[in-house]
């Protein structure tokens, strides 16, 4: 294993993805090297259909290769059952998709304090944590509020707080403005790209959004299941 492969939170090896098998096969992934360090801000782009959310979801342990490693902080993803992987994504990665998926039932403190009961965090700690984590996305003042007492950009800073609230390694996030208006959405990137820069935030973010892409700090773009271009601002 290379020097980067080790020094790196989320690395995959020689990574393919097929669905279907002999004519009707559709190579989703094909032979995806990739090494993500700690606080970087990275985006992955690509028409639809050339494996960005494949990847992200590869990466964040949501899916098996049909061939090549993934590990993540230190943990080869093949090695895992399905218990010790749930567990790697409680506590090492955080999530973040377009549809936001909050419970809508819970108020957005509790929609953070979930994570955080999960990992077995007493209740005093867990609002604790919460509430700062609310105030660090500028919900304060909101946290009694229920998803649908919020704006889709407001809900969209409380799915980042509930990712952050865990503290993890690295947090993924699926076209996560692509439910936004533009003002929201210039809103959210801000957000990240601060969280990024003063917490020294690891994000990976699939979009085909050339706005989201532009305040990424390195682009990774594929076509057809392939990195074709890998390059820093």
């Amino acid at each position: 294993m290379n020097d980067n492969a080790l020094q790196a939170i989320v690395s995959c090896r020689h990574l393919n993805k097929q669905y279907g098998q002999g004519e009707m096969a559709v190579h989703a992934l094909q032979d995806v090297d990739l090494d993500i360090r700690a606080g970087e801000f990275v985006s992955l782009s690509g028409p639809s259909g050339s494996g960005k959310t494949t990847l992200l979801n590869h990466l964040g342990g949501l899916d098996r290769p049909t061939s090549g490693e993934v590990t993540v902080a230190g943990h080869r993803l093949s090695e895992l059952d399905k218990g010790e992987l749930a567990d790697l994504r409680l506590n090492k990665i955080g999530f973040v998709f377009q549809a936001f998926n909050l419970i809508p039932v819970l108020s957005a403190y509790e929609n953070v304090e979930f994570i955080l009961q999960l990992q077995g965090e007493h209740a005093r700690q867990r609002r604790a944590r919460s509430g700062e984590m609310l105030a660090e996305v500028g919900l304060q003042g909101l946290g009694e509020r229920r998803p649908g007492q919020l704006s889709g950009g407001q809900q969209q800073r409380v799915a980042i707080a509930r990712a952050m609230a865990s503290t993890p390694a690295i947090v993924f996030a699926d076209e996560p403005t692509a439910n936004l208006d533009t003002a929201a959405m210039d809103e959210l990137l801000a957000l990240m790209s601060r969280l990024n820069k003063s917490r020294g935030m690891t994000f990976c973010i699939a979009s085909h959004d050339p706005r989201v892409i532009e305040y990424t700090l390195r682009q990774v773009r594929m076509r057809d299941g392939r990195i074709e271009v890998d390059e820093r601002a």
